[in-house]
């Protein structure tokens, strides 16, 4: 065609056309029924041929959004092939093996592989009924009309209708191509029969996105496009958003984020199974999002570890919500639980390769080696020597329908979530010093004088006799000399603070005359004084508000209590800004804060602030006593700056302590976070006393 598609072949005029040579030749009469019927035979031959290769156009491998893998195969039914036979009954094994590799590999691991069982029964389910072979006596069947250019999308089912073909060929594009006037094409990440996704350059905002293309005529145009529009409304930031979605002519497109640093766990898990800790944090986040998806009537179908994908900030985001599915036939039209179902076995799937380093199904997928059929059903522990008890149980309960040990098993992503949140917390191992190798010990009294100086660090020199080592009495000895001055130094210096702490409390009850001309005295007094090295004692912090007086109303107010949780991985996230904070434009506001309330007027020493995704600045802020009778209507001149601080665990140790009810936490400026915007993340905030 003109604008580069492929032709899909109708054979009904070719069947059409071998009834009516069938039927002539039988009118013909017996003289020339021979040669009639060869003709009629060859007509037919050849539009079985022709039907043969328009369903060669069938999709044998589609490619999924950036991140998710082909190469998945259903989990339920794991031994059933990954391929469906042709029309006439025969595998479509040869043509698969001539065909050429259709992938392109890409720094994301964007990958085309055979489409599981579950994508083929979509294949099969949306096949319209085939045809009975033509009887010679049978009145030729009229040509179908011809499907009117202009209306590539028909208004009615076309599985019902029949009105257009099953599938369509992906739209053929090179790279430097322009769609929708807006979008640059860069690179072909992955190419299939039914569509092909591109790492393209939106010209107009200057910055890299991924493109799905697929004809518009194509059967599951209209749910992809659904699908597409759906997840864009759903406005989570632990999903790869969809930008656009547009039917263009004979061109459908879906326009998504593209997230060049982040790599997705098929690629984490290369090197090996993940540490307790990680993996922890992967099924969390990722269970968090996807129930959180679904409560809001929204699921993935298609959820694999290409998928998954983890940015430098350490959060974890999920590809392809709804859209994946749809692209290859699967559909949610069915039971909600089973739609639930299907993604809680995902995860379950997710973290058992997580911590095993092995794909929970005899197949081997994502660079993952199978399970052996003798360990089926068994939960990652029973792989793998040194699982996480609690992870383990989670993940067999999550994947399997009948977990080990009669575990109840988890159905919904939702269930999911409090199982993970009843476990006990994971803490981060702590980072291991470097082992550093002991100097070798010289014994430098024992050598003899030489007039070569080198020979004394010489580790070849042959070892001394026993005599002219140093006795073991001798060493005890100077051993006990150390000691001693040890002690005695000690001993004096505290009688040295005994008398001068004496000394000094002598002097402040002598009497006002003696106490009032110097006052300089008391200032060694507050330094020894004995609280100063009493160590620091954790102030309970009863809440945490959002302080915007220069904003539209608070921030983050689901996610305030995970400031004070105790968790340095959860926080408290302000809203989304263009541009970082400052005085003048185009800075929106100077700031904007979170207020911490003590319950009580407290003496506070030292305050501690942990953030997350990178450096911020802060500065901590105590009202005044006017202000403090109602801080939240309070401007922020209101409150004295006691401290300003940047980076990612700042420390506020005060001089001397403040005794106050309320601490503001004041951002003035905000990390940068992958999509560009400028957030703020507040993970935890200890006062102490």
């Amino acid at each position: 065609m003109a604008d580069g598609t492929k032709a899909v072949v109708d054979t009904s005029t070719a069947d059409a056309a071998a009834d009516e040579a069938a039927l002539a030749a039988a009118i013909d009469g017996l003289a020339v029924a021979k040669d009639a019927h060869g003709r009629a035979c060859a007509d037919t031959g050849k539009g079985a041929s022709t039907a043969a290769a328009g369903s060669g156009t069938d999709e044998d491998s589609d490619d999924p959004a950036h991140g998710s893998d082909d190469s998945d195969e259903d989990p339920e039914e794991p031994g059933e092939p990954g391929e469906a036979a042709g029309p006439d009954g025969s595998g479509d094994d040869a043509p698969r093996s001539a065909r050429p590799e259709e992938s392109v590999s890409e720094e994301t691991s964007e990958i085309t592989a055979p489409l599981s069982v579950q994508e083929i029964r979509a294949e099969l389910a949306a096949d319209t009924p085939r045809k009975k072979s033509p009887s010679p006596a049978a009145p030729a069947a009229p040509a179908p009309a011809k499907r009117r250019p202009t209306d590539p999308q028909p208004t009615v089912d076309p599985r019902d209708t029949a009105t257009l073909p099953r599938t369509l060929p992906a739209p053929q594009r090179r790279s430097g191509d322009m769609i929708g006037h807006r979008y640059r094409l860069e690179e072909c990440i992955s190419q299939s029969e039914t569509f092909s996704s591109w790492r393209a350059v939106d010209e107009k905002l200057r910055r890299a996105v991924g493109v799905h293309l697929m004809a518009s005529g194509h059967q599951r145009a209209r749910k992809v496009l659904a699908a597409a529009k759906s997840a864009a409304l759903l406005g989570d930031p632990r999903f790869v958003q969809v930008l656009d979605a547009v039917q263009e002519g004979e061109l459908v497109y879906v326009v998504r984020e593209w997230l060049p640093h982040s790599s997705d766990l098929a690629r984490l898990l290369a090197n090996g199974p993940m540490e307790p800790h990680e993996a922890y944090q992967m099924v969390r986040q990722v269970a968090d999002a996807v129930a959180a998806a679904h409560r809001r009537g929204q699921a993935h179908l298609r959820l694999t570890p290409r998928c998954v994908l983890r940015t430098d900030s350490g959060q974890y985001r999920i590809n392809g919500i709804a859209v994946d599915a749809a692209l290859r036939g699967l559909s949610a039209e069915g039971a909600a639980e089973d739609a639930q179902r299907t993604d809680t076995r995902a995860i379950g799937a997710l973290l058992f390769a997580a911590l095993t380093h092995r794909w929970p199904y005899p197949e081997d997928r994502y660079d993952l080696q199978g399970l052996p059929k003798g360990l089926q059903n068994a939960a990652p522990d029973q792989v793998r020597a040194g699982v996480h008890k609690g992870l383990s149980e989670l993940a067999a309960r999550a994947l399997f329908d009948h977990p080990p040990h009669h575990a109840e098993p988890i159905t919904t992503p939702e269930a999911l979530v409090r199982a993970i949140a009843q476990m006990p917390r994971i803490r981060q191992p702590e980072p291991e010093l470097p082992a550093f190798p002991t100097p070798p010990r010289h014994n430098t009294h024992a050598l003899p004088t030489a007039p070569n100086p080198t020979r004394v660090a010489d580790t070849t020199v042959a070892p001394l006799p026993a005599s002219s080592r140093p006795s073991t009495t001798h060493r005890t000895r100077r051993r006990l000399r150390r000691v001693v001055k040890a002690t005695a130094w000690t001993v004096a210096l505290g009688a040295i603070g005994v008398a001068s702490w004496q000394f000094v409390d002598n002097l402040r009850h002598t009497g006002p005359a003696v106490a009032a001309p110097k006052p300089s005295i008391s200032t060694p007094a507050a330094t020894t004084h004995p609280p100063t090295t009493h160590p620091l004692v954790p102030i309970p912090v009863k809440e945490a508000q959002s302080y915007n007086p220069l904003g539209d109303g608070p921030e983050g107010s689901d996610t305030l209590g995970k400031a004070i949780d105790g968790d340095p991985d959860t926080a408290w996230t302000t809203k989304q800004y263009n541009d970082q904070f400052g005085p003048r434009p185009p800075a929106l506001k100077p700031g904007t804060g979170l207020l911490i309330d003590l319950g009580s007027q407290q003496p506070v020493s030292s305050v501690n602030v942990q953030f997350l995704g990178g450096e911020q600045t802060a500065e901590l802020r105590v009202p005044t006593p006017a202000a403090a009778t109602n801080p939240m209507q309070a401007k922020p001149d209101a409150f004295t700056v006691v401290g300003t601080k940047s980076g990612g665990n700042v420390e506020y140790a005060l001089d001397s302590p403040i005794t106050t009810r309320y601490l503001l936490i004041w951002l003035t400026s905000l990390t940068k976070d992958v999509d560009g915007k400028y957030r703020g993340h507040v993970a935890e905030v200890k006062v102490s006393g």
